[in-house]
C-alpha cells in the first residue's frame, strides 16, 4: 500500500490475531512459560499465538509458526498442551494451526524483541 506520496506504508497487523494489549488472562499467562524450542522466548512474545478461547473445560489456541517446515511443530503442540492441561478446570486443550494471516516479525513483541536482541537477533 502507499500513502499517495509513493511511500510505502506498513499495513496493521489485522485484529486477528488478538492484539497484544488483549493478550491478558490466565491463560496467557500460561501460555507465556511456553518457550520456542530454539530460543528461550515464549510463543506469545514472539507472536506465534493468535488466540485462545475457553468454553467450560475445553481451551482452543490458535498458533502460526514461521514456516510450513518448523522440525519443532510436534515439540511446541505438546508443549502448549501440556502447559494448558495444568491450569484449574482444564479438561482438553485443542491447538489448532492457523496460517492466515501470515507470520510477520511485526507481531514479536517489544520484550520478545528485546530478547532476540539479547540473542544477538537483530529484527
Amino acid at each position: 500500500m502507499e500513502d499517495g506520496t509513493g511511500t510505502a506504508v506498513l499495513e496493521a497487523p489485522a485484529a486477528y490475531p488478538v492484539p497484544p494489549e488483549a493478550r491478558v488472562g490466565p491463560l496467557w499467562d500460561a501460555l507465556r512459560e511456553v518457550m520456542d524450542p530454539e530460543l528461550p522466548i515464549s510463543l506469545v512474545d514472539l507472536g506465534l499465538i493468535y488466540d485462545v478461547r475457553r468454553d467450560g473445560g475445553v481451551v482452543e489456541v490458535d498458533l502460526t509458526f514461521t514456516a510450513t517446515a518448523c522440525p519443532c511443530m510436534a515439540f511446541i503442540h505438546f508443549d502448549i498442551q501440556d502447559r494448558l492441561m495444568r491450569e484449574p478446570g482444564v479438561e482438553r486443550v485443542e491447538v489448532r494451526e492457523v496460517w492466515d494471516p501470515a507470520w510477520t516479525k511485526s507481531r514479536v513483541s517489544p520484550q520478545g524483541r528485546e530478547m532476540l536482541r539479547q540473542f544477538g537477533i537483530s529484527m
